[in-house]
């Protein structure tokens, strides 16, 4: 624990402009991002006496070793750059706003060449035209349902999509006229295109322009006494009223506005927000924030605006409205409102509603901030508590100097020692972190595998610490100030770059405790790589599953942690979501072994090619048929290859069994039951 007064800059050296500024701690680790008008005046403030921080404050800045700062143009620059800081690095120290649930939206992807209507969660995607989010999914199923009768836009997946084009005949959607059917000509990418942006505009709050349309083609119909078309534009008119009317009017002045309400204590606060469209009520949203910084409730709503907002520019165009109603103004409520016109095109206002409607709405969503916070306490009772008493009976238990705030699990899979596979589960604060799970290949000696379960341990242990070793020894001296955290362009870095992502590595700083699953056998294994490089900084233990004994290097007999203790209930679950972890990229490797195609023989053919030749051809049956002309003609084919493929198809009509993958690759493959772990595995850790 660094002492402020250590890395303190001198008072000069700070500049007095706007900027965005960051602490890290001894690792080089981002642990808090701020912005600042004055940079000299905000950095000033934290280096005062510590009995006048206040304690959030005091713990950020004894856990922090070095500050650093970038200098912007304007205090909207600094805004944004804030914003995409806190995402980058996600900052142990500043506050962050949890969904209270996956919220669905109604989601028409006008990137593609013919747009599809679904329902989706989770993380937004450029080129995706979003509208919500809604309470329930079935409530944009049935306005779907009633609006495809208007607007009928391809609502089937890819795999339906290309499946009736190639057989030239439409789903059931296609022939009752609920689908304009792209996927058999019956429209054109341009038709259809325009087909989705009407729908678009509708569900964006234009529904009267619609309506004019289809009443005077109604009229326009009955003119020419052709009656049964009349008749159908008079039920779709209908329907497009039925589909306004579901959401009932709350602003009679047609007013687009997000309403924010936040409902709260010293340590955590809940937020809720009804976007109204129209005078209507189109979605409601929820979060819970834990106050992990010294904020007040403007500050707060300055954060919560950021990353709202921020959040919808990165999925493709923030979805900003005129109006902006909060409980409470930020302080720099003209930068924010600034910053939201810059993404809305137009002109927003940041303001709190004082009387009329619009009050009597945000009172309304007070309520629901209220009874959120009320729920999350009654769910999460003692949660807090719990995972910090853990975490206490753990250190008391291995006689660690401080509380294991980051916990690192090994475990070892393989079937009679082939496929060896091996995983690292992260656990911060007592909760998972799965963007930080890694998998393993295990290769041992001669790249046959390990010989034991030992071996495997103390391969992988040398080499998760062998890639901190070298992280840490890439990494600037953190004593040698500010400027050494700058490269030749005068840009602040991030720490060492994984030059296979392009992003900061998360591995140049070491956990406070390795658990293994097992006893004594592989616990020496790991401490012996441990002691090989060198690290004497680590804490270790192993947790064996006969009776849940706790073993740690050395010592002849375990310790032994009451069947109630939080303490072992923690390590239990580490240890058990390890084993799964490690059992899902096992299973993997072993799907991907035994799972072959002749085309894996031909030279210069890699997946990217068999994808594509199968995509042109439909399957393999048509491939076999098909010449080497024919072959050849598939982009990124040429006459040789086309060639072998042709001879590879003829002397070898079944699939031969595949040898055992490259020990050299990485394990990519994403978890068969936990598709959030699907970023875990995406890399290796391997010097």
């Amino acid at each position: 624990m660094a002492h402020p007064s250590s890395y303190r800059p001198a008072p000069g050296e700070i500049p007095d402009e706007p900027g965005v500024y960051r602490f890290r701690d001894e690792h080089g680790r981002v642990v808090y991002v701020g912005k600042a008008k004055s940079l000299r005046q905000r950095l000033s403030s934290y280096f005062q006496d510590p009995a006048n921080l206040h304690p959030r404050t005091y713990t950020m800045v004894t856990t922090a070793a070095a500050v650093e700062w970038t200098v912007v143009p304007t205090e909207v620059a600094a805004l944004a750059l804030e914003y995409s800081w806190i995402k980058e690095f996600d900052p142990r120290f500043n506050v962050k706003y949890r969904d209270d649930k996956s919220y669905p939206y109604l989601a028409v992807t006008m990137a593609d060449q013919f747009p599809r209507v679904q329902v989706m969660r989770g993380a937004k995607r450029k080129g995706t035209r979003y509208f919500g989010p809604y309470a329930h999914a079935w409530a944009i199923r049935e306005t779907v349902d009633l609006l495809l009768r208007v607007f009928p836009v391809r609502t089937c997946s890819s795999g339906v999509f290309k499946r009736a084009a190639q057989q030239g005949r439409p789903c059931l959607l296609g022939y009752i006229d609920k689908c304009s059917a792209p996927c058999v000509g019956r429209i054109s990418p341009e038709d259809h295109q325009a087909l989705a942006q009407d729908f678009c505009d509708f569900m964006a709050g234009d529904a009267a322009r619609f309506t004019r349309r289809l009443t005077a083609r109604m009229k326009e119909a009955a003119a020419e006494l052709d009656y049964e078309r009349a008749a159908r534009l008079r039920d779709d008119i209908a329907t497009l009223e039925r589909a306004t009317e579901r959401n009932a009017v709350v602003l009679a002045d047609g007013t687009d506005a997000d309403i924010f309400a936040l409902s709260g204590d010293e340590l955590e606060a809940a937020v809720q927000v009804f976007h109204v469209r129209d005078g209507r009520i189109r979605g409601q949203r929820g979060w819970v924030v834990e106050k992990v910084e010294d904020l007040d409730d403007a500050e707060l709503v300055e954060h919560l605006l950021q990353q709202v907002y921020g959040a919808e520019a990165d999925g493709g165009g923030a979805n900003v409205p005129r109006e902006v109603l909060v409980p409470v103004v930020p302080h720099d409520v003209e930068q924010v409102q600034d910053w939201l016109s810059g993404l809305r095109g137009s002109r927003v206002q940041v303001r709190v509603p004082q009387r009329g409607d619009k009050r009597e709405l945000a009172a309304t969503v007070l309520k629901n901030a209220e009874h959120a916070l009320m729920l999350h306490r009654t769910r999460r009772a003692g949660d807090l508590t719990t995972r910090s008493q853990a975490l206490q009976e753990i250190q008391e238990a291995l006689d660690l100097p401080s509380a294991p705030l980051r916990i690192e699990c090994y475990d070892v899979s393989h079937n009679q020692g082939t496929y060896q596979s091996a995983s690292m589960v992260v656990f911060e604060d007592g909760l998972a972190r799965k963007s930080e799970y890694r998998s393993f290949i295990i290769r041992g000696p001669e790249g046959q595998g390990a010989r034991d379960d030992t071996a495997a341990m103390h391969e992988v242990i040398t080499r998760r610490f062998r890639r901190y070793l070298t992280d840490r020894a890439e990494a600037r001296d953190l004593e040698l100030g500010a400027d050494d955290w700058t490269d030749d362009d005068g840009r602040p870095r991030s720490g060492p770059i994984d030059e296979r992502t392009g992003k900061p590595t998360r591995f140049a700083y070491p956990p406070n405790l390795v658990v293994v699953d097992g006893g004594p056998p592989q616990v020496a294994a790991a401490a012996a790589a441990l002691a090989e490089l060198g690290i004497d900084d680590v804490a270790l233990c192993g947790l064996a599953k006969r009776l849940e004994e706790v073993w740690v290097p050395g010592d002849d007999y375990p310790v032994i942690l009451q069947r109630s203790s939080e303490g072992l209930y923690l390590l239990q679950r580490v240890r058990d979501e390890a084993h799964r972890f490690a059992i899902n990229a096992h299973r993997n490797r072993r799907s991907k072994g035994m799972t072959a195609s002749v085309l894996d023989d031909v030279p210069g053919l890699g997946p990217a090619r068999q994808a594509s030749l199968l995509r042109h051809f439909g399957s393999v049956k048509r491939l076999k048929q098909a010449s080497a002309e024919e072959i050849a003609t598939v982009p990124g084919m040429g006459e040789r290859t086309a060639a072998a493929v042709v001879a590879a198809l003829a002397g070898s009509p079944t699939a031969a069994p595949e040898s055992q993958p490259d020990v050299d690759q990485v394990n990519s493959s994403h978890p068969p039951d936990a598709s959030a772990d699907a970023a875990a595995t995406a890399g290796m850790l391997d010097t």
